[in-house]
């Protein structure tokens, strides 16, 4: 939220003038962070590309400026929002309004619905009035048949500092009345809370015990990482994975739908320790807390331009394949990927000053020796448009004898995000990205699963909804093409019913087509020839194909597949 009701931002600030100190000898002892490229941390999914009100209308930011940052959850107010937000004079972000735009980059929203009212902290009226809003917004929401990619019902915002319960009675009571009017109508949509402004174990505890004795257990768990700084997040995620198994819950997606203070959002480093610590601790979602004007990705955009951040989050953005293991050392960390099908180890780092190296371990297969290219982000804060930043050195680097390679990183900015490409030394082993992994898209109403046969080890199945917005199942693949043309599209897939399955098949929001898969005799089993394949005409840059179960203006498919990957070859 714009304000939130903590009162110390002491934690915060101590974290981030470890960051700003100026360099000392002490300080410059030489870090090295460890990337292990043969090691598998989880699919990537961009799981922190979100904002909260990150979106203002249909335009702003536009669905061009936001497709490089591979945007995966966002948190965006009611259909009839009041909240004006940070400087606005009309309220703006309606999640109705801008779920187009949402839907075009591929990416979900929770809806925060007591941004209903004008003012926050939020000012009680009384039962009658609330529960008439969420009577309004739900209704709302249901009639928007053709809406997609609405997962989640966030109840309350912070309701450890903004429930007034000398006006509504106790903060469980209340949540359990709201669920039950929410599933009176809608009884598809996830409920996601409690939202509060911290890890506050108490509160959580018990609100989670009467929650279970009520039948309201929300589907997605929330709180927000802001004034407590990130080297607590692992011991959160932790502790309430302890918490679930104690009071005997199943384990909920963990969403982090506010995540950094004012002074370290906008510090590419800062918003980069919060991103490690996500990935590593494997929460579901986590969104850029809303502390700048609606609608700029709270800062990586102003006047409309991108902000030195913005391009930090661009090469998370451009991860591809899976999440790599990394070993911080002192206040150096980071996160790293490896895109297999092109041989591309992506390490995005930073948090310390003076010479360190980065080193990556598992480069087998990369060959002998290794092109290595570093690029370092801008530090000129949220109002200063930034250009793309331009690599400072590209070597040539001979891999050691066990698979590894150093790279010296000198005069470090612990300001900044530095970026480390590693591939093999005559390149990626294709110009351009043509393999998507099913795992790595936008999966609606659907599972990412695991199986040896799998490319990269995953795949995503149980896409068997259709016939209801809510329930649609449906898998988004963002590509970036370098020309506009025909493209062949094949797909990798399993069937192990007894006769050919078929999904709707569509592209940037045009007509459906129907691609078929013949039976492959087992399910969560990829063979080489298992594909089906189809022909598109792809506008240069990105597009999003969707391959759905059920989709707006589709029928539905017949019987059912699980997708691997797609591969695209110019035609």
């Amino acid at each position: 939220m714009r304000k939130h009701v903590l009162s110390s931002t002491a934690t915060a600030g101590l974290v981030l003038a470890s960051l700003l100190a100026p360099v000392s000898a002490a300080q410059a002892s030489g870090n090295t962070l460890v990337v292990n490229a043969g090691g598998d941390l989880r699919p990537v999914t961009h799981v922190a590309a979100g904002t909260l009100y990150g979106i203002a209308d249909a335009n702003t930011p536009s669905a061009a400026q936001l497709m490089p940052l591979r945007l995966n959850q966002l948190t965006q107010p009611p259909p009839g929002v009041q909240q004006l937000g940070n400087g606005a004079t009309t309220p703006t972000g309606d999640a109705l309004k801008v779920a187009p735009t949402v839907t075009a980059v591929g990416a979900q929203q929770y809806i925060r619905m007591p941004d209903v009212y004008p003012d926050f902290p939020y000012k009680w009226v009384s039962w009658d009035d609330w529960l008439s809003k969420v009577d309004t917004m739900v209704k709302a929401r249901l009639n928007a048949t053709t809406t997609t990619g609405i997962n989640g019902w966030e109840i309350w915002n912070e309701p450890d500092g903004t429930w007034d319960t000398a006006k509504a009675g106790p903060y469980n009571d209340g949540w359990t009345k709201t669920y039950r009017k929410i599933r009176s109508l809608d009884t598809a949509t996830p409920i996601i809370g409690p939202g509060t402004t911290i890890y506050n174990r108490d509160f959580i505890k018990s609100f989670l015990t009467q929650a279970k004795a009520d039948g309201t257990l929300p589907d997605v768990i929330v709180w927000h990482e802001l004034s407590q700084g990130w080297q607590n997040i692992d011991e959160h995620v932790a502790d309430y994975r302890a918490l679930e198994k104690e009071l005997g819950i199943s384990p909920r997606p963990i969403s982090i739908n506010e995540y950094a203070w004012t002074d370290q959002v906008d510090v590419p480093s800062a918003a980069l320790h919060y991103i490690a610590q996500f990935e590593r601790t494997g929460v579901n979602d986590a969104e850029r807390a809303y502390w700048y004007e609606s609608g700029t990705a709270n800062g990586l955009f102003y006047n409309g331009q991108p902000t030195a951040s913005y391009y930090m989050y661009k090469w998370y953005g451009d991860m591809a394949g899976k999440m790599l293991p990394v070993t911080a050392s002192g206040d150096l960390d980071g996160i790293a990927s490896l895109d297999s099908t092109r041989k591309i180890v992506n390490v995005v780092f930073g948090g310390d000053y003076g010479d360190d190296a980065v080193k990556v371990t598992g480069l087998g297969s990369f060959g002998s020796q290794v092109k290595v290219t570093l690029t370092a982000s801008g530090i000129t804060g949220r109002q200063t448009a930034a250009s793309a930043p331009q690599p400072v050195s590209t070597q040539t680097l001979t891999v050691a004898s066990d698979g590894s390679v150093t790279v010296p990183v000198n005069g470090m900015d612990a300001r900044a995000a530095y970026q480390l490409l590693v591939t093999p030394a005559a390149g990626p082993t294709t110009s351009w990205q043509q393999t998507y992994e099913a795992e790595n898209a936008s999966v609606n109403n659907a599972q990412r699963l695991a199986a040896g046969s799998a490319s990269n080890g995953y795949y995503v199945g149980r896409i068997d909804g259709s016939g209801d917005v809510r329930k649609d199942s449906f898998v988004d693949f963002v590509v970036n093409v370098p020309t506009a043309g025909r493209y062949s599209m094949s797909v990798r897939y399993a069937n192990g019913g007894t006769s050919t399955a078929t999904q709707g098949l569509a592209y940037n929001g045009g007509a459906w087509s129907t691609i078929s898969y013949p039976t492959t005799g087992s399910w969560g089993t990829f063979g080489s020839t298992a594909a089906s394949s189809a022909s598109l005409d792809l506008k240069a840059g990105y597009n999003v194909i969707r391959l759905a179960k059920g989709s707006p203006s589709f029928a539905g498919g017949t019987g059912f597949a699980e997708l691997d990957s797609i591969t695209l070859n110019k035609s």
